[in-house]
């Protein structure tokens, strides 16, 4: 206790501002064998509906059924993220988890100063070399990949068949690779149902804050239904809040991503295109209880649940029959290998 609170002093001194969102042990008493586990938040924090409450619901399961103990981190300002790896590193948790491609450099330089401490990444960042080889983590680094574009290939072409409009729209947060997956499978399912289909896209910006921006969200969602647009997918952290709103203004329709948004928009979410954040955070803690974890390369796609869409007795109503079943082909023919899902534009 005292090494930690010389540690949370220095970061004080240093002005650095984090919040512990949730203390160990908080939810329940744990077990005596349970796992020590952080985990740093993304930008957006807690009450996002969507990337990070995804990863707080693998961190609750984990307390309640491995009696894991977990600490999370929601960083004051972008340059926090780094100090809150470090603290947690310093005390020595079992596992420390980064939540966001944005934590790949300081989870790959802790991991480097931290050798005996287990590190994983949510949406971690994989370099290649001048000749185009995949550079793989460190060794006690897990990489935790989702397989986005699967799932938004779905989505995509559930919007292209019940929308009503040859105009479909997207919306980006961050203009970088990972989200260009959701925009590279949105659009080919699209077309894969309406090859005469138009796709609008559109992003919110070119730093984190594209992820917390609903007046800039909803100001691209009016834009796009202006257009003859009648449904919106947004990949956007709480950009997406102001997409809903839009939504709800217009009458029309958007599609939510990484958690089921329903509640934001009742009767104007089609569907979700949910990503299993929660299922990678939990796959980690297990495998660091049952002393199987090691670092690698981890991927999550249609075949492991790790990315699906919403359907349920909130949009049953909005998706015909038999647009279901052909949803449920197209999964399966995806999962077969039968169509192959682009990942990049």
């Amino acid at each position: 206790m005292r090494k930690l609170l010389i540690l949370v002093a220095a970061l004080v001194v240093a002005n650095v501002a984090f919040l512990f969102v949730r203390p160990s042990g908080a939810a329940q008493p744990a077990a005596a064998s349970g796992s020590n586990i952080g985990i740093v938040l993304d930008v957006g924090g807690l009450g996002d509906k969507s990337f990070n409450d995804g990863a707080d619901r693998g961190a609750v399961r984990a307390e309640k059924e491995l009696g894991a103990r977990v600490r999370l981190i929601e960083p004051g300002e972008a340059t926090d993220r780094e100090a809150g790896l470090r603290l947690l590193a310093a005390e020595h948790m079992d596992l420390v988890v980064g939540v966001g491609f944005i934590f790949t450099d300081d989870i790959t330089q802790l991991a480097k100063e931290y050798k005996n401490i287990n590190f994983a990444g949510v949406d971690y960042s994989l370099s290649t070399d001048s000749a185009g080889n995949v550079i793989p983590p460190p060794p006690n680094v897990a990489a935790l990949k989702f397989k986005e574009e699967e799932g938004s290939f779905l989505v995509g072409a559930l919007a292209a068949m019940v929308g009503g409009s040859k105009k479909v729209g997207f919306i980006g947060g961050m203009d970088v690779p990972l989200i260009w997956k959701f925009e590279a499978g949105y659009r080919a399912g699209v077309k894969y149902v309406c090859p005469d289909c138009t796709v609008l896209v559109q992003y919110a910006g070119v730093t984190p804050d594209a992820f917390r921006n609903p007046g800039k969200g909803k100001e691209l969602a009016l834009n796009q239904y202006q257009q003859g647009v009648n449904v919106i997918y947004h990949a956007s952290g709480a950009t997406g809040l102001g997409v809903f709103e839009a939504a709800r203004q217009t009458g029309k329709y958007a599609i939510g991503v990484d958690a089921d948004q329903y509640s934001e928009a009742p009767g104007h979410v089609l569907t979700s295109m949910v990503k299993g954040i929660d299922v990678a955070v939990y796959d980690m803690i297990n495998r660091v209880k049952n002393h199987t974890f090691h670092g690698g390369v981890y991927t999550y796609g249609l075949a492991q649940n790790g990315v699906g869409y919403v359907y349920d007795e909130h949009n049953r109503a909005l998706i015909p029959d038999s647009v279901q079943a052909r949803l449920q082909q197209i999964k399966a023919d995806i999962i077969a290998g039968k169509i192959k899902v682009p990942s990049t534009r």
